[in-house]
């Protein structure tokens, strides 16, 4: 499959795969989408959830509750985010031990037989068929959810800019990682770089495509929804340990509305491209 499959500018439906039964959840929530800012969060790993057709991977229930089956807290900090900025917000809902939704369609972590040092079994082993179902039933009613967001919003003369929203494990392959927070981009500056000032001036230590880089394939879907429609966009890494708690991630959630207001008044951001 190709990556230009996915993108859609229609909300779509889960296909019919057997993978989610009807009384589980859409593979997205649509948060606070009447919000009248023109911000647009996005929260790729949002939750934990795996169907029970797909019995939790094989993975028992402590495996489940590690960094490798979602981005711990950051679903918190979004919402609280949306409701501060007054912003909608797109968030998935599966794990990204399912599909991630942050990876091209042939990367090979998009369904990872290990993740970090972890063996999944579930993904051992997948067949062609086994991982289209994932990717129709999860992948794509998502990215469709999100394009579909971004279309409303401009047909209402509303140029969105994209945030998207990630949280990093404070420990990886055993190395300790400095930052409070990280913020990755690619092409765009406009909104990466007088955010990076603000967060600096507030004394947080900032990683600048840092403990990823989007530049390096990292951050998918800020490259397929925000660089290639032009949208200026930004991806905020918080650390998990900062937000693995209510408090931490109501703190986190003030913090990050107080820096982005400081920025958004911008005119700049709201133009297709940029120079």
């Amino acid at each position: 499959m190709s990556t230009a499959e996915i993108t859609t500018s229609s909300l779509e439906e889960p296909q019919e795969s057997g993978l989610l039964a009807p009384d589980e959840p859409r593979p997205f929530e649509l948060f606070n989408g009447a919000g009248a800012a023109p911000v647009l969060l996005l929260c790729d790993h949002a939750t934990r959830f795996i169907p029970r057709a797909l019995e939790s991977l094989g993975l028992d229930e402590a495996a489940l509750t590690r960094h490798i089956a979602w981005d711990i807290g950051i679903a918190e900090v979004t919402r609280q985010l949306a409701r501060r900025l007054d912003a909608p917000a797109v968030l998935s809902h599966f794990s990204r031990l399912i599909v991630d939704p942050n990876r091209p369609l042939d990367n090979p972590t998009l369904m990872p037989e290990v993740s970090d040092g972890t063996v999944v079994p579930g993904n051992r082993g997948l067949g062609e068929a086994a991982r289209r179902a994932r990717v129709e039933t999860f992948f794509r009613p998502y990215h469709g959810a999100i394009a579909a967001q971004i279309d409303a919003m401009m047909d209402k003369g509303r140029t969105p800019v994209l945030v998207s929203m990630h949280s990093f494990t404070p420990i990886m392959h055993g190395l300790q990682r400095p930052w409070q927070i990280g913020i990755l981009w690619n092409r765009d500056p406009r909104l990466p770089r007088p955010l990076m000032d603000r967060l600096r001036a507030d004394g947080l230590t900032v990683g600048d495509n840092e403990p990823y880089s989007g530049a390096d394939g990292h951050g998918y879907t800020q490259h397929t929804h925000g660089d290639r429609r032009g949208l200026a966009n930004v991806l905020i890494e918080v650390r998990q340990d900062l937000i693995d708690t209510q408090h931490g991630a109501a703190d986190w959630a003030e913090r990050l509305a107080a820096a982005l207001e400081s920025v958004l008044d911008d005119p700049a951001l709201y133009r297709i491209g940029h120079d």
